[in-house]
C-alpha cells in the first residue's frame, strides 16, 4: 500500500513538474515575441526592466505620472521624496521605490532618446538583425 501511494506521489510531482515547466516556457516564448514586437527601443526596454526590477507601468504609477515629460517627472519625484523623508514622519521603503521609479523613468527616456536620434536607415537595419 506504501508503495502505491509513493508512486502516486511522485507521478503526480512530474506531472505538476511538466506542466510547470511548459508554462514557463510558453511564457518565456510569449515575452521574447512582445519584445520582438516592439524592436529595438522594446528590447532595450524590457532589458532596463529586468535590471532595475521594475516596469515601465509601475515606475508611472509610483511617480503618478502618465506621459514621459522629464519635468513632469522631475516635480513629482521630488516632491514624493520630500513627503517621504524619514525625517518628517515618511517611509524609506515608500522613498526608495521612488528613487527606483525615477531611475526607470529615466532610463526609458534616454532609450527613446537614442531610438529618436538615429537615423531611419540604420532603425531599419537594426530591426532586420
Amino acid at each position: 500500500m506504501a508503495k502505491y501511494l509513493a508512486q502516486i506521489i511522485v507521478m503526480g510531482a512530474q506531472v505538476v513538474g511538466r506542466a510547470f515547466a511548459r508554462a514557463l516556457r510558453q511564457e518565456f516564448a510569449a515575452s521574447q515575441a512582445a519584445a520582438e514586437a516592439r524592436g529595438q527601443a522594446g528590447r532595450q526596454s524590457a532589458a532596463a526592466s529586468s535590471f532595475t526590477g521594475m516596469t515601465l507601468q509601475e515606475a508611472q504609477q509610483i511617480l503618478n505620472i502618465s506621459t514621459l515629460k522629464p519635468e513632469d517627472i522631475q516635480k513629482n519625484y521630488e516632491h514624493l521624496f520630500k513627503v517621504n523623508d524619514k525625517a518628517v514622519g515618511g517611509s524609506f521603503y515608500i522613498q526608495s521605490k521612488v528613487v527606483r521609479a525615477k531611475e526607470r523613468l529615466d532610463e526609458e527616456l534616454s532609450i527613446q532618446q537614442q531610438h529618436q536620434t538615429k537615423p531611419p536607415d540604420q532603425q531599419q537595419e537594426q530591426q532586420q538583425t
